[in-house]
């Protein structure tokens, strides 16, 4: 199935004319489309984003793509509704499967991702020598931004292996809840902006130079630092920048690549939100980044929306009405439906309020609306659920 153009990811901006809205999102048809070979959900926690990455990759199996998921939010989610006992770093087949497709499922491990990459970079004895060293460790395990930049790097790796191999046709990525989602755009900057840091350059002229070109000023500063900070440690900061400087040279480079490769017509980008206030002001940040970074955007999901009750009733009507009853009977059933009705009628104008004044402000996103289900999603049939309600691409008016 083709997608057409109104739906073809396109750059955040003015694309949609004044006074018009860009309208449903055409889910199913963003899934059938050949040319899109990677979806990035983001958005902030709590909002159904590990949910709406396992159904959509799901959805895009079951109507014939051959599809692996890559969640990077550490939750566990996302294995448990696929029936699988533990997610790693290696894609793991789910079974139970409908359809043509197939579909694979992995969790970024940090650690084991940039092991891999110094063991691909580096001979086996220098491979060893930063494995062992102490900031390796540390970096490798816990250090601010190593997630997302060893995910630019596993999603490169996956890609990479994909356009080899024919494994894959499209990939699924699940990003970290919050902001920090879309921190991995800015992957290859801060590592260059590391590499080329004055305190990494400093550490580094030992390294590089003859120890006679070490002025008299470095020599001092080098000494001040030995003593604040002790000679082993030192030396082993300066082994491991040293090591980092002439092995990521590699990965800078892919990461770079990544970037690029997130910008191109095959990816597409879909915001997660709930119909709360903070979780569509966050909807909002991720756009207007995603604008500034000139990435494509699909479209906006807004995950469990409260159904609408039905009927002509109004809220106002429903109120008056049980108040009647409650005066005559004050232990009315009746009455207390009605007050439900109420409370659900308001609910609903409410959220609608929202997504009207996000479509305001963001005319040419487009738009899917899920309702909320009865339950938690913990299994494939929750999954195929959810995806068969956004393939519906309710936009809600």
């Amino acid at each position: 199935m083709a997608r057409s153009s109104t739906q073809r990811p396109s750059r955040v901006g003015p694309a949609t004319a004044p006074g018009r809205r860009a309208g449903a999102l055409d889910v199913d048809a963003l899934l059938d489309d050949p040319t899109t070979g990677i979806i990035v959900c983001c958005g902030s926690g709590g909002v159904g984003k590990t949910t709406t990455s396992a159904a959509l990759a799901l959805r895009a199996a079951e109507r014939g793509r051959k599809v692996v998921v890559l969640t990077i939010d550490p939750a566990r989610r996302l294995a448990q509704s696929m029936g699988i006992e533990e997610l790693d770093n290696t894609p793991r087949p789910v079974t139970g499967v409908e359809g043509t497709g197939s579909l694979d499922a992995m969790m970024l491990d940090m650690k084991r991702t940039f092991d891999e990459v110094v063991l691909s970079q580096a001979s086996p004895e220098k491979a060893q020598q930063i494995l062992a060293n102490p900031f390796y460790i540390a970096l490798s395990s816990s250090f601010a931004g190593t997630q997302e930049y060893m995910a630019m790097e596993k999603l490169g790796q996956i890609h990479r292996d994909a356009q080899a191999s024919g494994t894959y046709d499209l990939i699924v990525v699940d990003t970290p809840p919050s902001r920090s989602a879309l921190d991995f755009l800015d992957a290859p900057e801060r590592l260059s902006s590391f590499l080329d840091g004055r305190f990494v350059r400093l550490l580094l002229v030992p390294a590089k130079g003859p120890a006679k070109l070490m002025t008299a000023g470095l020599g001092l500063i080098t000494n001040a630092l030995t003593k604040v900070l002790g000679a082993q440690f030192l030396k082993d900061l300066q082994t491991f920048v040293t090591a980092l400087d002439t092995v990521f040279g590699g990965f800078r480079q892919r990461a770079q690549q990544t970037y690029s490769l997130l910008k191109a017509d095959g990816t597409a980008f879909l915001v997660v939100a709930a119909p709360e206030p903070d979780a569509l002001r966050e909807a909002e940040y991720f756009v207007e980044r995603l604008s500034e970074d000139d990435m494509p955007l699909a479209g906006l999901v807004v995950n469990r929306a409260s159904p609408d009750p039905g009927g002509e009733l109004s809220a106002d009507e429903a109120m008056t009405a049980a108040e009647r009853l409650r005066r005559t009977d004050p232990a009315s059933l009746t009455a207390g439906l009605l007050r439900l009705h109420a409370d659900r009628v308001r609910m609903v104008q409410r959220e609608r309020a929202l997504r009207d004044r996000f479509a305001t402000a963001h005319p040419q996103v487009a738009t899917a609306v899920v309702p909320a289900l009865a339950g938690d999603v913990h299994d494939l049939h929750g999954l195929r659920t959810v995806g068969a309600l956004l393939g519906q691409t309710v936009a809600g008016s």
